[in-house]
């Protein structure tokens, strides 16, 4: 099941059995929490497994995968939280918080995922979202392995949320390195560096999950994959399917399949 988004959030409920997506990442973080079963996944070159209760911290563009680790199968519950928002509720940061344990034991981060996570079928009302995003970030900071995140703007935060504007608005085309550095004022290298730092993946990779973010919309709305393919910007449906793929560990059709399921 998948709820209507919100500011850019994305929330879902997944049920499987056996192995559930194959080698994937997003660029956005990944929180949430195993309803029943054990969640088992690979990440950063271990074997985790969470169990009823834990708290699931991926960070963005950190590949893992997932699978139910027992015969009786999986349910979990997961947000996905651009790192704009975690920017925004820590007054500017200018770095995002890591947290290096993927599986983390800690109520009061779970209690809050759980009221984002509560209804699925409507979306949260603006305020409780609101201290729902300052609540995650706190949590997030709480189990980082630095304290790096100190406020204030800079000239390479505006110049990197300049780029990050930009790619959005231009997701359906290839965009050049010289347009970056135009928009950014910055060399093509100083770009890219800063705007990982401050977004958790490169400007190559924000513009591909726009894209993708761009191709899932036409998909609900019933279009074709070769027709969404083609208004995201990829240069064939091979193309679409393979980033596809890479990013959500599943083929577009059978993302489309799952919808129409629920």
């Amino acid at each position: 099941m998948q709820a209507p988004s919100s500011l850019g959030i994305e929330r879902i409920e997944a049920r499987f059995h056996g192995n559930g997506f194959s080698p994937h990442r997003h660029d956005t973080y990944a929180l949430g929490f195993t309803v029943s079963g054990v969640q088992t996944f690979q990440y950063r070159g271990a074997l985790r497994a969470s169990m009823p209760g834990n708290v699931i911290v991926l960070h963005p563009d950190e590949v893992h995968d997932g699978a139910a680790g027992t015969e009786d199968g999986l349910r979990y519950r997961m947000l996905y939280l651009p790192p704009e928002r975690l920017i925004e509720a820590n007054g500017g940061a200018s770095s995002l918080p890591f947290v290096p344990s993927p599986v983390v034991e800690d109520p009061d981060f779970r209690q809050c995922l759980a009221e984002a996570l509560d209804d699925l079928e409507a979306e949260p009302q603006e305020l409780l979202l609101d201290d729902i995003v300052v609540r995650l970030a706190q949590s997030l900071w709480r189990h980082a392995d630095s304290r790096g995140g100190a406020s204030g703007a800079s000239t390479a935060r505006e110049a990197i949320l300049r780029c990050r504007d930009y790619l959005q608005e231009n997701c359906d085309r290839a965009v050049s390195s010289e347009e970056l550095e135009a928009v950014s004022g910055l060399d093509r290298y100083t770009t890219a560096r800063q705007f990982r730092r401050l977004l958790g993946t490169s400007p190559h990779r924000y513009l591909v999950m726009r894209k993708l973010d761009r191709a899932k919309l036409r998909l609900s709305e019933g279009d074709s994959l070769a027709d969404a393919a083609a208004d995201a910007g990829f240069a064939d449906q091979a193309h679409f399917t393979r980033h596809f793929k890479k990013t959500f560990g599943m083929t577009p059709g059978r993302w489309v399949a799952l919808r129409q399921s629920t």
